[in-house]
């Protein structure tokens, strides 16, 4: 197996470079979960940092450290696009088997004596990036699945954390919680990760300095407004920022955005901010490294679609049209009349997150998102940005140009995709390419990437924690951060709504 299979004395070399690197803050947190493995402790840590603390650098040297000297290390993340910069990165859900419906009873679908639970039974390590954003219930199905696999012969039950395994979990509870469908912000809070009894055993780490500050040759006054910018975003997510006029509620207030980074609507605000983020777009269309560092962001789904069939449209080329095959899986229908109750154009008709719509529209050289992973070792996740470079009827045929495989072309399969949804009484199967255009994103769909040039655009503000904080910090830079704010009157302009849930950031004192 690919995790057993490593050249340590590399890695001893890397770990040597890595380990010299590292602030106090970060040593501190690296020797205590060495000492665990060490030990067979088996505690449970959680690392809380935002984005430039330099977790992903921790994360690095500490695995380094373990393989180096043949210790299994696993190394997972909650999306796709975290992953990848993890080494040797897999998504939580592929690597642990987590089924996608859990509820508070579930459990990984590993058998005890398979090549999975084997490897399990010998890793030292288990690190899990970007957790704050799923549901607890996905913690507690691996919790139970490691007791059960790490029961020995001789004791009838196991009730050590992780069945005794080390977990070093890490995020930022200011970025999206865990998204319920339809959920209140009580379904929200108690679904995430530290409202799991599990929680009661971590012991909580927290990384504050901002490495990327120090790694900068800067002068004091290009140090300080860096630092200032920073300064805002942190507390945008801490819901401190200063307000205009009273809380809407204990967890909204609305706050005033910085004249410099405002974009005026103009007459087609849509038009407005493309233009603004994606300028000379006739010229440059076709520019990956002009296409691979910008992106629009928004709250709604809805929104994304105007904004790419607005960019599409400014594209040159021909359109093609791709249209999906849409039925009804027969086992969850009770119903031998579902094919009179729900035709084919009724099927098509239906909308979902996370799945393309019916009609795909596209050109060459349009920049597109992949919906689903297809294969992580080649970089191909949920949430990979590429380039069309040819439209077959069968295969799309694009650049990746997101990630660690900048620039390799690969070829993108039609897939059946599954749906369920409590509207309806069945599960839709939806064979299409599993993309959508994508030079626009919502904010939920742009946690974890990083770009240099980054609109907001907010025609409504955004409706739960997090969103507003997660959006202004994909930038790296404030000259590469615009908004633009649909007011509905004079008086609020410039305002927009922060949603922060306090409750979650007191957990973590």
């Amino acid at each position: 197996m690919e995790e057993l299979d490593y050249n340590t004395e590399e890695l001893r070399v890397e770990h040597a470079t890595l380990f010299a690197k590292l602030n106090n803050e970060q040593k501190e947190i690296y020797h205590a979960v060495l000492q665990s493995v060490a030990h067979d402790e088996g505690t449970f840590f959680f690392v809380y940092g935002h984005g430039g603390t330099g977790k992903t650098f921790l994360w690095k040297t500490i695995i380094c450290a373990l393989r180096g000297i043949g210790q299994v290390v696993l190394a997972v993340a909650s999306s796709g696009i975290a992953s990848l910069l993890l080494p040797r990165g897999r998504t939580a859900h592929s690597r642990f088997k987590i089924p996608i419906d859990v509820d508070d009873l579930s459990t990984c679908e590993i058998k005890k004596g398979t090549q999975l639970a084997r490897l399990l039974q010998k890793t030292a390590l288990i690190l899990w990036d970007e957790a704050p954003m799923i549901h607890r219930n996905c913690l507690e199905a691996l919790h139970r699945s490691l007791q059960d696999i790490m029961l020995d012969d001789t004791r009838h039950e196991n009730n050590k954390t992780f069945g005794g395994k080390t977990v070093l979990l890490g995020g930022d509870f200011r970025q999206i919680l865990p998204v319920i469908p339809s959920g209140s912000k009580h379904d929200v809070i108690n679904a995430s990760i530290c409202k799991s009894p599990l929680w009661e055993h971590c012991k909580i780490f927290t990384l504050q300095t901002n490495m990327r500050l120090l790694s900068r040759s800067l002068d004091q006054t290009a140090t300080g407004e860096i630092k200032d910018f920073a300064t805002w975003i942190l507390n945008v997510g801490d819901g401190c920022a200063q307000g205009i006029g009273p809380n809407v509620d204990d967890d909204t207030t609305i706050i005033k955005i910085p004249n410099d980074l405002l974009v005026s609507p103009g007459n087609n605000p849509i038009q407005t901010i493309c233009s603004t983020i994606y300028p000379d777009f006739a010229q440059n269309f076709a520019d990956i490294s002009y296409l691979q560092h910008r992106a629009i962001v928004t709250p709604y789904n809805d929104t994304v679609t105007l904004i790419n069939e607005f960019m599409l449209s400014e594209l040159p080329g021909d359109i093609k049209t791709y249209l999906s095959c849409d039925t009804i899986s027969k086992s969850s229908s009770s119903t031998r009349d579902e094919d009179f109750l729900y035709p084919t154009e009724f099927l098509n008709s239906l909308s979902f997150n996370g799945i393309p719509n019916h009609k795909l529209q596209l050109k060459v050289g349009a920049t597109i998102m992949l919906l689903r992973n297809i294969n992580q070792s080649l970089g191909l996740c949920n949430g990979t940005r590429l380039m069309v470079t040819h439209l077959a009827s069968r295969v799309i045929q694009a650049e990746i140009i997101s990630g660690n495989h900048i620039g390799e072309k690969v070829f993108v399969p039609r897939i059946n995709m599954t749906v369920k949804n409590s509207k309806w009484p069945f599960v839709l199967t939806r064979k299409q390419f599993p993309i959508r255009l994508c030079y626009g994103m919502t904010i939920n769909k742009s946690q974890g990437q990083t770009l240099d040039i980054v609109g907001l655009f907010l025609p409504k503000p955004v409706f739960t924690h997090g969103q507003l904080y997660v959006a202004l910090s994909r930038a790296t830079s404030r000259e590469g951060l615009k908004i633009l704010i649909q007011s509905e009157n004079d008086s609020n302009i410039g305002t927009t709504k922060n949603i922060v849930y306090k409750e979650i950031l007191h957990a973590l004192h």
